[in-house]
């Protein structure tokens, strides 16, 4: 029989247990000596790869931030980055299968993908837009009335018109894309009339082809997205890790700095800047950061 004592220690000593334990996250990264970093190929500036294939942009830089504080929480010193390329349709698998450990890119903090995975801190809020030719007469949705209109596979927009189309009886041909640098291919062409996506997208895009001229961003927000960094829903010490450290580097300005670096400074490949200061949304966000987002 337990002494009374014990007994009374119990609860303590079983808490102290749990609190103990790493996740599924955190003992993968042990194990492997390794944290996995998934990427976009072309959603400039978030997330992309340079001329030398190499991931860059504004969502890695902070995920590489991030990915030093987890070295330094879980003592890891010889921690090494690894990368996984995802595209729309992967990027969600990645990281509930544990594939990748931070996905790092430009995906909206939904209440339909918090069944599968977890966000941290809102990184950028955008909305949904449209790339069209220059010469082009539509400005806003219904402008594609009976027209095509691409949307790249597995993003929000995707969703959004699709219902905008049924709802408005627009009669939208949707052209479901790959990734975004093929739905861009397919404007310049005139094989679509347009292409739906989030506005920051829209012009990283549009600066890296041979004559941005010839394309032009319209339309008002159909969505507002707000796009934060996707982690495992199964670890909450690994993500506890992450909030953490995205709110030191709001709070400490660290994070403004690297904003600046990829939305105002010149920029890979074609070292042109995009000239887009930090919108209201964000910025009023950023004064209580948090990762709770409306839905």
């Amino acid at each position: 029989m337990k002494s009374a004592s014990t007994l009374l220690l119990l609860p303590a000593l079983l808490a102290a247990g749990a609190s103990s334990h790493a996740g599924p996250v955190i003992d993968r990264i042990k194990q492997s000596g390794k944290i996995v970093i998934a990427h976009r190929e072309s959603s400039v500036p978030l997330s992309y790869v340079d001329a030398n294939k190499k991931p860059v942009g504004y969502a890695v830089d902070l995920c590489l931030r991030l990915s030093e504080a987890v070295k330094k929480k879980l003592n890891l010193p010889k921690l090494e980055v690894a990368y996984l390329q995802v595209t729309g349709a992967t990027r969600i698998p990645s990281i509930a299968e544990g594939k990748a450990d931070l996905e790092c890119g430009s995906t909206t903090n939904n209440a339909e993908r918090r069944q599968k995975v977890a966000f941290t801190i809102p990184h950028y809020i955008t909305g949904a837009r449209y790339l069209v030719r220059a010469d082009s007469p539509i400005t806003e949705l219904p402008g594609f009335d009976h027209k095509k209109l691409a949307i790249t596979k597995g993003t929000t927009p995707l969703k959004a018109i699709d219902q905008a189309n049924k709802e408005r009886l627009l009669g939208i041909t949707i052209v479901e894309t790959p990734d975004h640098a093929k739905a861009v291919e397919l404007v310049e062409k005139g094989e679509v009339d347009g292409f739906a996506m989030d506005d920051v997208l829209l012009y990283g895009l549009k600066s890296e082809r041979p004559d941005p001229n010839k394309l032009k961003v319209v339309g008002k927000f159909l969505t507002i997205e707000p796009l934060a960094i996707m982690l495992s829903k199964d670890d909450p010490e690994f993500k506890h890790i992450i909030d953490e450290e995205m709110k030191r580097l709001i709070t400490s300005r660290e994070a403004y700095a690297i904003y600046d670096k990829w939305f105002v400074q010149p920029i890979p490949p074609k070292n042109v800047s995009l000239n887009m200061p930090m919108n209201y949304l964000l910025r009023d966000f950023w004064k209580y950061p948090s990762d709770q987002v409306p839905n």
